[in-house]
């Protein structure tokens, strides 16, 4: 998540709201898409979905802390 303290931030990190959503930026076309975030799958997940928009393979990793915050990165999927 982001920290203003933070100056290393990566851009494809995303911030999770409240809800269990995150908004990510599609690693193709740029547009933003929210999806949502499944605690029950453990606290470290990594799998693949498509672009709503360019329907082009992410490759998502979501790590949840003690918390239930989550940490999301996406990445093009090879």
């Amino acid at each position: 998540m982001h920290d203003d303290q933070d100056d290393d931030f990566d851009a494809t990190e995303a911030d999770l709201s409240f809800d269990g959503s995150a908004v990510i930026t599609c690693p193709y076309c740029g547009e933003q898409v929210e999806i949502t975030l499944d605690a029950g799958g453990g606290a470290v997940q990594e799998y693949v979905e498509d672009c709503e928009v360019c329907c082009r393979p992410w490759q998502l990793h979501v790590t949840f802390d003690l918390d239930g915050a989550a940490e999301v990165v996406v990445e093009a999927a090879g």
